[in-house]
């Protein structure tokens, strides 16, 4: 059976105000990016971090192909809960990141060709996958990959299913029948601008899936 109580990542966030605004919905992940590169980028803003988080809401720290060492210091000093890797990072370094007690969450970029069996050397290293679009940007790109390819995989590491979700999707991911989809990831489709996100839309959405 499909499972509609899906967690929900809502990732990119980047203001203070907008970031209060979106904890009334009490999401259980909110991602930080920390590439800079990214039009999300959050050149780390302490009064963000300050912020009061409901203790059930994880914060989880984006990074692209960074160096472990700049990543633990990252998350040590911001008290991030999870880390993201978003770029070509190896099992090794997934598995030096959750040796010094991080949750470890690895991106892939999938496409028509994709092969689930280049995922298996980070089955042991990983507590999540998420699986985003191919695009310009190692994410935040604003599109979908064909969902039917997620039939193929077959580990057991749950994932989180990223790229493009928007409210028009409701239905389709209620009636997804993947066992090890974890969660959802919500980003540039509901942004009023990047790193800004529309708090109404991100409710409909969330009472929408949930319902």
């Amino acid at each position: 059976m499909p499972d509609h109580n899906l967690k929900i990542k809502v990732c990119g966030m980047k203001y203070s105000e907008n970031i209060q605004e979106l904890m009334v919905l009490r999401p259980d992940y909110v991602g930080f990016i920390f590439y800079e590169k990214s039009p999300r980028y959050i050149n780390t803003q302490w009064a963000v971090f300050a912020s009061v988080f409901p203790k059930e809401t994880k914060k989880v720290g984006v990074f692209v192909d960074e160096e472990p060492g700049g990543i633990l210091q990252k998350m040590t000093e911001l008290g991030l809960d999870m880390v993201q890797l978003h770029g070509h990072e190896s099992p090794q370094v997934c598995h030096e990141l959750r040796d010094a007690g991080l949750f470890v969450m690895k991106a892939f970029r999938v496409g028509a060709d994709f092969d689930f069996g280049q995922l298996e050397p980070y089955a042991g290293t990983c507590d999540y996958f998420l699986f985003d679009a191919s695009g310009a940007s190692p994410g935040g790109n604003g599109v979908r990959f064909n969902w039917d390819l997620l039939q193929n995989y077959h580990l057991d590491v749950p994932f989180f299913l990223s790229g493009g979700i928007d409210l028009e999707h409701i239905e389709e991911i209620k009636a997804l029948d993947l066992p090890k989809l974890h969660g959802l990831d919500l980003n540039s489709k509901f942004e009023i601008q990047p790193g800004l996100k529309d708090i109404n839309r991100l409710k409909e959405f969330i009472a929408g899936v949930k319902a």
